[in-house]
């Protein structure tokens, strides 16, 4: 009479497929995530680009020394801050905004950096 069940070598095999399933979805979903969150870093630098060139500038001929929610208030305020919660201007902040020949508060060109992972840095520099 035989006995019903697995044998050994099949529930390793089973098992060894179901762990490398598991591992190739780790690493698919911290992939997907890294993607998110580089995209959300893009749409923030496109949208303080923006703000400063369809808005700021024309209204001031300059551009700003430095950026708050005050200086840029046709966008969402939240968008200076970077996924992590560091602002626009914090040292550990993921958004860098470098203004280039500056007097008195009123500067002639910019950059705008978005630190990206697995990336290249996203820049914008003005038009």
């Amino acid at each position: 009479m035989r006995k019903q069940g697995f044998t050994v070598i099949e529930v390793i095999l089973v098992s060894a497929f179901l762990i490398t399933a598991g591992v190739v979805l780790l690493f698919q979903l911290q992939r997907m995530n890294t993607e998110h969150i580089n995209s959300q870093k893009k749409v923030a630098i496109n949208a303080i680009y923006y703000s400063l060139e369809e808005s700021f500038f024309p209204a001031n001929h300059f551009y700003p020394e430095s950026i708050d929610k005050d200086t840029l208030k046709t966008m969402d305020a939240s968008l200076l801050t970077d996924p992590d919660g560091h602002a626009l201007g914090d040292s550990e902040s993921a958004y860098r905004y470098e203004p280039k020949n500056c007097k008195d508060g009123k500067c002639a060109a910019y950059s705008l950096r978005a630190i990206l992972e697995n990336e290249e840095d996203f820049v914008k520099t003005n038009r």
